[in-house]
């Protein structure tokens, strides 16, 4: 099974970066992506950054994630 998640950019060194999400930060490549700015919301998977998404898209995904997370009792 694969799972991206959406994480938002919040620095950028050439084509590595930082993305991060409820306090959780991944160092991330974005080599994929083209005019990536920080404070964009991007798709991860596997440590690459494979999509731009609207913030919209990312804070209603995240939110489902937390719920499903807070079901099972995962994240505080």
């Amino acid at each position: 099974m694969c799972l991206a998640v959406p994480l938002k950019i919040t620095k950028i060194n050439g084509k590595d970066a930082i993305g991060e999400s409820y306090g959780f930060k991944k160092n991330i490549r974005i080599d994929f992506i083209k005019d990536v700015k920080i404070g964009d919301y991007v798709i991860v998977h596997a440590g690459f950054a494979i999509e731009k998404i609207e913030e919209e898209v990312a804070l209603e995904n995240l939110k489902m994630i937390k719920e499903v997370a807070d079901a099972l009792g995962r994240i505080q």
